[in-house]
């Protein structure tokens, strides 16, 4: 078994009443790129706070390097660097000004805000005032602050929220090459299930604040032999409320067809045959090996059943 990076047992985490971590027990093997996925609210800035030691959870145990918080907690989070949501960064100061403020902060040689910037690449924007940065750009520097002091683990909250789809593109391949050609553990968490599926070779998928699947993200593919049903037809609003009703789940819709998870060859007949009785005409039905979205809507599902 990999050497695991990160690992909990039983967290639990309390907003006054509100529980909103369960019983969350997480396996980060060493050199994954482990994709932390679930909805808004689902507790993954929550359960990530509490392994910044900027949260401190009642119950349960939490060790980063196989050591526990209680003993040596600076030790363990000099080998973190971490993006929390959008990073703080001086807008009056140049992207190398705002790394060298925080290079004097952590104290780490001179040389190393170059290194970091070449990483991000961001050497041709370097001097150029942050303000004047794009989305994309100012997420670059906010990893590059996280990479100065040479972390063995970066922790990732929803890097590419909010990017256009260039700076998406950007950040993914950073993402990978952190991982592949700097040894980088990456802990990754998204709401957008797609970047999770192109990026991740673990993941674990939280809601409600308890974890619903944990492993390779393959296994998650081949877990209860789920496909995806592709229906086309006119009539799509009405189908939806037929199959809502018979307790299937959509998991994308658009103005001629429909698609939902189902769990057997066998739900294609019962579907066509509701839709039929239902007066709905179905124009084609298409079975396709399940999507990660569509597997994220039928675990959750379950859960609130």
């Amino acid at each position: 078994m990999s050497n695991l990076i990160i690992e909990t047992k039983n967290l639990n985490f309390y907003f006054k009443e509100f529980q909103a971590l369960n019983q969350v027990n997480l396996e980060v093997p060493e050199g994954s790129i482990f994709g932390f996925l679930g909805p808004n609210g689902a507790g993954k800035t929550t359960t990530i706070r509490i392994l910044l030691d900027l949260f401190h959870a009642g119950e349960g145990q939490i060790k980063l390097f196989g050591k526990d918080f209680s003993n040596g907690r600076e030790e363990i989070l000099e080998k973190v660097g971490a993006l929390i949501e959008n990073p703080s960064i001086y807008k009056h100061l140049t992207g190398r000004q705002n790394l060298e403020v925080i290079r004097r902060m952590v104290n780490v040689p001179k040389s190393r805000v170059e290194e970091v910037l070449k990483i991000v690449r961001l050497v041709d924007n370097a001097d150029k005032k942050a303000k004047n940065y794009s989305l994309g750009m100012c997420q670059r520097l906010g990893l590059a602050a996280a990479l100065l002091t040479d972390p063995d683990l970066l922790i990732l909250d929803e890097p590419t929220n909010g990017l256009d789809p260039s700076g998406i593109i950007e950040m993914r391949e950073l993402i990978t090459r952190l991982n592949k050609e700097h040894g980088k553990t990456i802990f990754l968490s998204s709401h957008i299930l797609s970047e999770i599926e192109k990026l991740a070779t673990d993941v674990a998928i939280i809601d409600q604040g308890q974890i619903l699947y944990q492993g390779k993200l393959e296994g998650l593919h081949q877990q209860d032999g789920l496909m995806e049903l592709k229906i086309e037809l006119e009539q799509v609003n009405e189908a939806i409320e037929a199959l809502r009703n018979m307790n299937y789940t959509i998991s994308e819709q658009n103005g001629r067809s429909v698609k939902l998870p189902i769990e057997s060859k066998a739900d294609v007949s019962r579907i066509n045959k509701l839709l039929v009785q239902s007066g709905i005409d179905v124009y084609g039905l298409q079975t396709s090996e399940e999507t990660l979205e569509s597997i994220f809507l039928n675990i959750t599902k379950k859960l609130d059943q």
